[in-house]
């Protein structure tokens, strides 16, 4: 009898035990929230980190997902896919703007907006979404390089109808959001508040999270409580692949790829057939125009550069004493500063430090071997009948008409010229080849 309670109330704390831990289990799913961080450029890799994230925490039913933003914006098609993947998810979607000192320009605008909270740090501002087309849907910027004027309004007129129901269905400022578009109006996280483009200004995380506790949404036509106070949110981090790719995207990283590339295919036309060159310099430049792609390009920036690296080639195969290399290095100079539309992007810019840095290193590299290629041309020839011709010998053998001379370190067969005869150890001049052997002839001293 003893035996058989004993069993039961193993059996009863063993479904205890179960029954605790599934609680618990529940628990945690239930209180789950994500967090993911967007830096830089919406690029194509940013698109499948974030879609990737919001459809991670749909199916882990996290309470939300809070995105914490800081870019200068990115491309249209990216963007237009992030905003489809936040409007139709079936979970709070919260956008962070931070730390202190960051920004949601362009492309950064329409995912806020899209987001069912928006929160803002303190120094932080939101704004600046008119388009720039470049072809492959360009980012947001300020005017098109290669559209007209037609195609430019089309696309103008197409993004302040996406923004403007973007606004509408979340219930914010539709005039702001047309104004940010339209005539590229930015604003402050304290003028975002008081505009009601944004839902309140959070100090940090830990103040965002208290300020969503007991947040109600409305979503597909549902209400989420959202019960955030004291959960610590597990972040979603890009993997190795994703950095990978997303840091090349950045501007910097771009134009030292693209310089790294055209060193390389210098070098190897300069030294063909080793290949490392080609190896290295092509994989760079597909790199680099993999980077670029998202960036707003001037046309007229790249056409200088493709200038530049010709007549540096050119320089190699048909040295000009230095003036095909200071074309391409003012041809690079101009290229590399105009290889970024700065007025269009203003967040969207080449370092100066970087670009003068590896115009130094160019001009310092080209330069000292033209330098060292025109100091080789006015030496004497040391070698072959050039560099033999008019050196003096001497006579290692009795020479009638065959005999041996000493000559360079070596022993040569030598010939005289004329009838004469030279005696051994007898001091000659050579004056011509004639095969393998050295035509020479008595050394007549100068007499007074």
């Amino acid at each position: 009898m003893m035996r058989k309670c004993g069993v039961i109330l193993i059996l009863i704390l063993i479904g205890i035990f179960i029954s605790v831990c599934s609680f618990g289990q529940q628990q945690t799913k239930i209180n789950l929230i994500y967090r993911v961080k967007i830096e830089g450029v919406i690029n194509p890799i940013t698109e499948r980190f974030l879609v990737n994230a919001i459809k991670k925490a749909v199916e882990e039913k996290a309470i939300c997902l809070i995105i914490e933003m800081d870019t200068p914006g990115g491309l249209v098609s990216s963007t237009h896919n992030i905003v489809k993947e936040i409007l139709n998810s079936n979970i709070a979607i919260i956008t962070y703007i931070s730390p202190k000192g960051a920004r949601a320009a362009s492309a950064g605008v329409f995912i806020s907006l899209a987001s069912d909270v928006i929160a803002m740090a303190p120094a932080t501002h939101i704004g600046a979404a008119h388009p720039v087309t470049m072809g492959n849907g360009g980012p947001f910027s300020e005017k098109g390089t290669q559209s007209s004027q037609v195609m430019s309004d089309k696309i103008t007129n197409d993004l302040v109808a996406f923004v403007k129901s973007i606004a509408e269905k979340k219930g914010r400022n539709i005039k702001w959001a047309e104004d940010a578009v339209r005539k590229s109006k930015s604003i402050t996280e304290k003028e975002a508040l008081q505009l009601k483009v944004i839902d309140f200004i959070a100090e940090d995380l830990s103040d965002l999270l208290k300020k969503l506790h007991d947040r109600t949404i409305e979503k597909e036509e549902k209400e989420i409580k959202l019960v955030t106070k004291g959960i610590i949110p597990q972040e979603i981090k890009m993997n190795f692949r994703e950095k990978f790719l997303h840091a090349i995207a950045e501007p910097n990283i771009a134009y030292i790829l693209l310089m790294l590339g055209i060193y390389g295919l210098i070098y190897e036309f300069a030294s063909p057939g080793i290949g490392l060159g080609a190896v290295c310099g092509g994989i760079c430049l597909i790199l680099a125009f993999f980077g670029l792609q998202s960036l707003p390009i001037n046309l007229a920036g790249v056409l200088l550069i493709i200038l530049g690296c010709i007549l540096l080639l050119l320089e190699v195969f048909a040295p000009s004493h230095g003036i095909l290399a200071i074309g391409g290095v003012v041809s690079l100079t101009f290229g590399s500063f105009m290889l970024i539309d700065s007025s269009a992007a203003p967040f969207i810019t080449i370092s100066w430090k970087l670009i003068l840095s590896m115009l130094i290193f160019t001009s310092v590299f080209f330069f000292i071997g033209i330098g060292a290629a025109i100091r080789a041309h006015r030496l004497k020839v040391t070698t072959g009948e050039e560099g033999i011709v008019g050196e003096i010998a001497t006579a290692k053998t009795k020479i009638s008409k065959e005999g041996l001379v000493f000559a360079q370190g070596e022993i040569w067969n030598a010939v005289v010229e004329g009838e004469e005869v030279i005696e051994e150890e007898e001091k000659v001049k050579i004056v011509g080849m004639e095969g393998l052997k050295l035509k020479v002839r008595r050394l007549e001293e100068k007499k007074e």
